[in-house]
């Protein structure tokens, strides 16, 4: 299939190749060229972009605002927020991990190779690494491991190692583990099947990797209940953290407020736009899905 953008979306957005009229800026409308939109598993799928050097500025835990083309002949009316998966600067692509649910995200399945794709970005405020640390521990599952992954390649840029759990309902549908790897990443797999992604299970590794000195700032995405027990232990052992947090958009750039997500900050209740103010946030002040 081929995918037309409309016009409007055509005059300002960069092709690749073409000059950036404002290299200053931190946000710009591309069109990328598919390389390639494969499956992975029967859920999930992998697309990489060949895009402007403009949009090669993403790191690790920002996102992009994609115009998905239509997977019925009906308008899809909101572009779709997707964190990145993976940046490669060498090839001057991006990558997206992404589970094929709604209208979006089976208009975007239907994408080949050769076919243009508009995206918006980069978006939002991503991970951070602080100078002192030495070892982190990313804790994910599902989909969220997608967002949790580029964590890999930005230690593996300063020298920190990570120990990544991933948790998964089976075994097939474990996303991530080949590229934590690749960057030099030690993988723990824990899965519903055999119980191992039980909170309690979980939190015997956590305490096992604190204690050995191994877990500097805790990292996680994509479940609530481990979302609360990083924050438990992080609390308990002084080890900071920082979550990734999901949330249906429509600007994707802070006017709309429809991504507002309830914090806690100093002891204080308060509202943060997931798009403009994360969509990675302290862990400690973020109260949950």
């Amino acid at each position: 299939m081929s995918f037309e953008p409309s016009d409007k979306y055509t005059d300002s957005a960069l092709r690749i190749g073409d000059t950036d009229p404002y290299p200053q800026r931190l946000v710009g409308e591309f069109i990328g060229t598919v390389v390639s939109n494969d499956w992975v598993n029967p859920e999930y799928k992998h697309l990489i972009l060949k895009v402007h050097p403009h949009a090669l500025k993403a790191y690790a835990g920002q996102m992009f605002h994609l115009l998905c083309p239509s997977p019925d002949g009906a308008e899809v009316w909101m572009r779709r927020p997707m964190s990145v998966y993976r940046v490669d600067r060498t090839e001057g692509q991006v990558e997206f991990l992404y589970k094929t649910e709604g209208r979006g995200t089976r208009g975007m399945a239907k994408l080949g190779p050769g076919d243009d794709f508009n995206i918006a970005g980069p978006l939002g405020h991503g991970f951070k690494l602080e100078p002192g640390w030495k070892n982190i521990v990313v804790l994910g599952r599902g989909v969220g491991l997608a967002t949790l992954a580029p964590l890999s390649q930005l230690a593996a840029e300063h020298g920190v190692g990570v120990t990544a759990i991933l948790s998964a309902r089976n075994p097939d549908v474990v996303m991530s583990k080949e590229l934590f790897e690749e960057l030099g990443a030690k993988t723990i797999t824990v899965v519903d099947t055999d119980n191992s992604s039980a909170v309690e299970n979980v939190e015997t590794i956590l305490e096992d990797l604190i204690a050995k000195g191994k877990a500097d700032a805790f990292f996680t995405c994509g479940s609530n209940r481990l979302l609360k027990l990083m924050q438990r232990l992080g609390e308990k052992h002084h080890v900071p953290g920082q979550v990734a947090m999901e949330q249906i958009m429509v600007c994707g750039f802070g006017a709309c407020y429809v991504c507002m997500r309830t914090f806690k900050v100093d002891g204080k209740l308060t509202l943060k736009r997931v798009c403009r103010d994360g969509p990675v946030f302290n862990m400690q002040e973020a109260v949950g899905w």
